[in-house]
């Protein structure tokens, strides 16, 4: 099977045909860049990857979601359901394999279930270089560089499986993130998990590195740019629709999280 090209608009798409595809890699870059749609799921016939060198991407995959942050990588089994719900400034490398293009398909036996890993000081800047590298070589078309970096980089890998945050932060996560519910209030995300504020707080806090009224106001924002450029609803009715009453603070939160105001963001999106 050889190296295919994927249409970098139909990355990691639900509609795409990948059945051809032994590999791909695209330059990730959505600095500056505002999606104002949900994320589709999607459902790969390869192993999928993600690798951050700068900014972050909220990934869940089968129902947990993982924050990739500088320096580490994600791997997704064949198959199983995943979907981007939050990205911000993200700059690294997706793509996908199968394991028909390695010679030495045993640092994936253990990948039964999403494998997250970090990469520190020296090894992260090499990992990022190794990427650059399979990169440059799949858009020559060498297969023979892209098989032997695979190699090298799974072999890297660590066969430890565990849970990207405790318990209850996948639960928040899960729960702000569900587009079927209206974002809450740190109170009702305490009391539907079953601790308290304080105590969720903390966790998300240390987990993340956002307080949970961050990871709400985020969610507020993406259904505000999504309702934004797909409805003529009322600004005011869309900041009572994301759970924010006062418009001018959902205006004033709204600029402080894309630079724009809410209706110049619906022209540059209508237009």
């Amino acid at each position: 099977m050889a190296l295919q090209t994927v249409h970098p608009k139909a990355h990691w798409s639900p509609e795409a045909d990948y059945s051809s595809v032994s590999f791909f890699i695209r330059r990730m870059d959505t600095s500056g860049y505002v999606k104002p749609a949900e994320a589709s799921e999607a459902r790969l016939p390869l192993i999928g990857f993600i690798y951050v060198t700068s900014g972050e991407v909220l990934i869940e995959v089968d129902g947990t979601p993982f924050l990739c942050q500088p320096g580490q990588i994600l791997l997704i089994p064949q198959q199983s359901p995943f979907a981007i719900r939050f990205y911000r400034n993200a700059v690294g490398y997706t793509g996908g394999f199968t394991p028909s293009i390695l010679s030495d398909t045993k640092p994936l036996r253990f990948l039964s279930e999403p494998l997250h890993q970090g990469f520190w000081f020296d090894e992260g800047a090499f990992i990022g270089e190794l990427f650059n590298m399979l990169a440059t070589s799949f858009e020559k078309g060498d297969r023979a560089f892209v098989e032997k970096g695979l190699n090298l980089l799974l072999s890297r890998i660590k066969p430890v499986q565990k849970a990207a945050f405790p318990a209850a932060v996948s639960q928040f996560l899960e729960s702000v993130f569900n587009p079927k519910q209206m974002p809450g209030t740190i109170a009702s995300y305490a009391s539907e998990i079953g601790i308290s504020e304080n105590y969720l707080s903390r966790l998300v806090k240390k987990a993340t590195g956002r307080s949970v009224g961050a990871w709400i106001d985020i969610v507020r924002i993406q259904r505000a740019k999504r309702l934004l450029a797909e409805t003529r609803e009322p600004v005011i009715d869309i900041a009572a629709a994301v759970g924010i009453e006062d418009q001018s603070y959902f205006s004033r939160l709204f600029m402080k999280e894309t630079g724009l105001t809410p209706s110049a963001f619906r022209k540059n999106m209508q237009g």
